[in-house]
């Protein structure tokens, strides 16, 4: 698995168990949801992800995305 992949991995669940956090506890963890997509977003344009950089010192495969 790339660390493209990986990321997407990351942040889907991390994205979903916020929504379903601010659902049972507090409207607060909307903020992690909107950390996760702002980090997402700008991954796009800069090519910086800071679980990329902790991925690729680990030894995972780059893919087209953080090279």
């Amino acid at each position: 698995m790339t660390i493209d992949r990986i990321v997407m991995a990351f942040a889907g669940p991390v994205i979903l168990a916020s929504v379903a956090l601010s659902q049972v506890h507090s409207a607060y963890w909307l903020i992690v949801t909107a950390v996760a997509g702002a980090n997402l977003l700008q991954a796009a344009f800069t090519r910086f992800c800071p679980l990329a950089l902790v991925l690729k010192k680990a030894g995972s495969r780059p893919g087209a995305a953080f090279e």
